[in-house]
């Protein structure tokens, strides 16, 4: 009995810092499967200083989350990578991390090493990610109600976001957002004074300094400056004699008229990266020419795209007009919004903005720049909600996307259940312990179904069985379980559908976390780094 329970204590102390990991990891997604399926609930995060955020969204809730742990953070990582890389799918993305990393440690304390677990952990992801590949359905164009059905339950079903999202999507173009480099979501601004809308153009948060006496310009064109708006410094100590007193003058009186080039050159709207002169404000104010200054460099990029212009550096105002002219950018209409406080530019084709313009810039030529450019203004009743709003848009937008670059697969988890027993199968076919590294995957794949049945109040051992047999009897892999009524569910015929990239980079993110997960043997803390300390 002594030497049995000496034998316990010896494989407790070997798996010491893997359980200790597990559990941490176990912890952490327990914080954010409540939130997963249409049954989820919320959850409320409260600060230090009394803030509250109430949301349902997988990366919010781990990124406000006080975590110590180092096992833990990588978790966090996986939601991250799944919004950066995708927008949408954080919770699913971090709920089957957690459950590969509890199977996985599951077969290493079997005996199994976690080399041989890890290996086939990841040969499984491979398998089960091809599948997934070959089972999306590329979908048809904006009129397939599969895409509609895919934004509306990434939208949390609220059809007025729903319907926003779609509008603006299509005036993006399905093209431009098959571009991996556009982020649709990246459009969505949320406001408690607005109401529902989307406009081509993009919005600043700057005040213009003219708003109270120029609070819009018409058919004008842009100049974008990567640097602030004032004359060529000269040394403090020259401007006490009189040669550096005339330097000054000169160089005054060419900075003035390089300005007066500008207004010849039809400029009434200029955007700063930094400050701006008070002489060149003033001329500004009095050649009607619209300023915003302290504009960082991703909003600079925004209205370059937006108007076609450059971003400059100073020294380009020296340029000959016919030299600096193309580098100019236009637009139709520029405007301070005073209930929203912000600026709205629009772009210099767009024939739907609020100016008075009419429409594309006279006399500029009206090919539209290299990307549409829009912007989502999402109406929240309150300041508390409008951050959970902002983040349903975005889901929405990031959800569009993701289903017109990679297709649609029957959503609810049904397709992972199906998967997990083909990868049993494909299991019965490898030598080796990596084996048991595949049947930790194919457990794992259970794991999104099962947690949406037990958030909907039905048992998850005895519905998963019931929609694997369906599934095997019928040759249907779309059959879930409805949540409201515990009944077989065709989910493709319900029109529950997921975008496929979402569930391929979260399965993608999973398997890599997990992995490093159970490669930790120990963890040793660093000492202070010495040019951190001093």
């Amino acid at each position: 009995m002594t030497q049995g329970n000496g034998q316990v204590q010896e494989t407790d102390e070997r798996y010491a810092t893997l359980l200790n990991n597990a559990g941490a990891v176990r912890a952490l997604c327990a914080a954010v499967e409540g939130t997963l399926g249409p049954k989820g609930l919320d959850v409320m995060l409260v600060g230090g200083d009394g803030d509250v955020i109430i949301t349902n969204d997988g990366v919010t809730i781990l990124d406000k989350m006080d975590v110590s742990h180092p096992a833990a953070k990588l978790l966090i990582q996986v939601a991250r990578a799944q919004q950066n890389e995708v927008g949408d799918g954080t919770t699913t993305a971090t709920v089957l991390a957690g459950a590969l990393v509890q199977e996985g440690v599951a077969q290493v304390t079997k005996g199994v090493p976690a080399a041989k677990v890890v290996t086939g952990l990841m040969q499984g992801i491979g398998a089960a990610t091809e599948a997934l590949r070959q089972r999306a359905v590329r979908l048809e164009g904006w009129d397939d109600v599969r895409l509609r059905r895919a934004v509306h339950i990434a939208g949390r079903e609220q059809e007025d976001v729903v319907r926003l999202v779609l509008e603006a999507g299509q005036a993006v173009g399905w093209e431009q957002l098959q571009d991996p480099y556009y982020r649709f979501a990246e459009t969505i601004v949320a406001h408690e004074k607005a109401k529902n809308e989307w406009f081509h153009g993009v919005m600043l948060k700057q005040k213009p300094l003219q708003r109270d006496w120029l609070p819009v310009r018409n058919c004008c064109r842009v100049l974008v400056l990567q640097d602030s708006l004032e004359p060529d410094a000269l040394d403090e100590q020259l401007l006490t004699t009189e040669a550096g007193f005339q330097q000054y003058m000169t160089h005054r009186g060419v900075f003035m008229q390089r300005l007066a080039q500008l207004h010849e050159l039809g400029v009434g709207f200029i955007v700063l990266e930094r400050g701006i002169h008070p002489e060149a404000e003033q001329f500004c104010l009095d050649h009607d020419m619209m300023v915003v200054q302290r504009v960082s460099r991703e909003d600079i990029a925004r209205v370059c795209r937006l108007t076609g212009g450059k971003p400059l550096k100073r020294a380009a105002l020296a340029k000959d007009a016919a030299v600096l002219e193309p580098l100019l950018g236009r637009t139709a209409c520029v405007r301070y919004d005073e209930r929203l406080e912000r600026v709205r530019l629009y772009a210099p084709d767009s024939p739907g903005h609020t100016g008075d313009a009419g429409g594309v810039v006279s006399g500029m030529d009206p090919t539209p720049p290299r990307r549409a450019q829009v912007t989502l203004i999402v109406g929240a009743s309150t300041r508390e909600v409008v951050g959970e709003r902002a983040r349903i848009a975005q889901d929405a937008a990031a959800a569009l996307q993701a289903a017109v670059q990679g297709g649609v697969l029957p959503g609810g988890g049904t397709t992972e259940l199906a998967l997990s027993y083909r990868l049993e199968r494909y299991r019965e076919t490898v030598r080796g312990m990596e084996a048991f590294g595949i049947a930790a995957v194919a457990q794992a794949l259970r794991k999104p179904m099962a947690q949406i049945v037990l958030n909907a109040g039905f048992n998850p051992l005895e519905k998963l069985e019931e929609a694997r047999a369906a599934q095997t009897t019928e040759g249907n892999e779309a059959i879930g379980i409805d949540c409201d009524s515990g009944a077989l569910l065709d989910y493709a015929r319900a029109g529950i559908f997921d975008p496929a990239t979402v569930k391929l980079h979260a399965l993608h993110a999973a398997g890599e976390v997990a992995a490093a997960v159970l490669r930790i043997h120990t963890v040793i803390k660093m000492k202070p780094d010495a040019s951190t300390s001093a």
